[in-house]
């Protein structure tokens, strides 16, 4: 499905859209020669990018990894979408509800570079990959292979399967700076037996910006007959890529951060032929086994935020993938080249330009995470997160598109004063 025919179908099915992206338009062709790398440092067009987004003044905001907050094209959609959901009550609901949840599964699917049928909506990406984790068909003794530095909620789902069920649970950890590729490939590796049944990984680690090599991974799981499941709750939206390329068999995100969804929204993937091996968590009879809406009944939801998808989505191809990639990852680098070298400083992200992007971590040394975190607010204006977790201890810096280079001056300036 093309644009046009996505944006014509969208219009038709939905309850309208007051704001159809013009000045973004106008905006893009106006740099449109450019490359995504050279265009990423043009921050005359940056400039009136971040004049589309309501900012705080009261700091400066290096902490949107949580929640990317939406541009205010985005917002008047949303509300829009809240107001005629609204003045259209039951209506609404028993007559396109599911056919726009369709439209929008289908769009997010084009942009996954997947089939409709292997996508749905649900809320974030624990709710996704905990759909995947509970269901499985575990037998006592049977193996899953996970990392240290996988998100909190994930570990705690694997650890409620291993009281449930007596799933033995393995972890590894990630190098903050990994000589290759086929180190981290070995590391997973030499954690799978021939009881393991599950391998979750990150696609970007959330608490450093590690970009993992997901496609050598899955290639190696499944070479030993073992099923991948990717947390990508910050790569997508974030990084270009295609589902296709990655081969895994879950994938799970989280929308409402690098797509800048309004809060609530998230993404499943379930490959082809995967579907019928899980046990939906939710009761949801009458679907055939392969029929991937089995695994997400929902009941009543806020059908507004499904819409809205479109609109994020629209905004998203509208910038281009490529040229937001360029700029977060122009970003990142901005800040960690400059204080990389520096003694007192030490960054927990990988150096090479394709082993990270927007997302970087850092940390004094001699100081404690959430000592960092509070210094930065309280006497810089500098909003982060604290991140003390084993092998990384520091602050999750997480800029976004509407980031200034002079901003993040403040934070290199912040940091140096540290070390005098």
């Amino acid at each position: 499905m093309n644009k046009r025919t996505f944006l014509k179908k969208f219009t038709a099915l939905s309850v309208g859209s007051p704001a159809l992206f013009t000045k973004l338009d106008e905006l893009v062709d106006g740099i449109a020669h450019l490359s995504p790398d050279a265009a990423a440092q043009d921050e005359t067009f940056w400039a009136q990018i971040r004049s589309g987004y309501r900012l705080k003044p009261d700091y400066i905001n290096l902490e949107n990894g949580y929640y990317c907050f939406v541009p205010q094209e985005t917002l008047e959609n949303f509300i829009h979408h809240v107001r005629e959901i609204n003045y259209q009550g039951s209506y609404y609901m028993r007559t396109v509800q599911w056919d726009n949840k369709k439209a929008m599964s289908a769009k997010l699917a084009e942009l996954a570079g997947c089939d409709p049928e292997e996508v749905v909506i649900t809320r974030n990406t624990t709710e996704s990959l905990d759909l995947i984790i509970g269901g499985q068909h575990w037998q006592a003794g049977d193996e899953a292979v996970m990392a240290l530095q996988d998100y909190g909620a994930m570990l705690d789902m694997f650890e409620l399967q291993a009281q449930r069920h007596g799933v033995v649970n393995k972890k590894v950890s990630v190098p903050n700076h990994p000589r290759s590729d086929g180190e981290i490939v070995e590391l997973y590796a030499n954690a799978i037996t021939d009881k393991t049944r599950l391998l979750m990984v990150c696609h970007l680690v959330n608490i450093t910006g590690q970009v993992l090599p997901i496609r050598k991974i899955c290639d190696m799981a499944h070479s030993k007959g073992v099923d991948v499941m990717v947390d990508g709750a910050h790569a997508f939206g974030h990084i270009n890529f295609n589902m296709r390329d990655l081969d895994c068999d879950y994938y799970g995100t989280s929308l409402h951060k690098w797509l800048s969804v309004p809060l609530g929204a998230g993404m499943l993937y379930v490959k082809k032929g995967k579907v019928p091996g899980i046990w939906p968590l939710f009761a949801e009879m009458g679907r055939k086994d392969d029929d991937i809406l089995r695994l997400n009944h929902l009941g009543t939801h806020p059908v507004h935020t499904d819409l809205a998808i479109g609109n994020a989505v629209e905004y998203h191809q509208r910038l281009g993938p490529d040229r937001k990639e360029a700029r977060l990852r122009y970003l990142q680098q901005y800040w960690t080249k400059q204080v990389r070298d520096l003694p007192h400083i030490e960054v927990n992200t990988p150096v090479e330009p394709h082993r990270s992007c927007g997302i970087a971590n850092v940390g004094v040394k001699g100081m404690e995470p959430a000592e960092l975190a509070d210094t930065l607010m309280k006497k810089h204006r500098i909003w982060t997160v604290a991140i003390n977790r084993p092998g990384v201890r520091g602050c999750r810096i997480t800029p976004n598109i509407y980031t200034t280079p002079k901003e993040l001056d403040v934070f290199v300036n912040a940091l140096k004063s540290m070390g005098a």
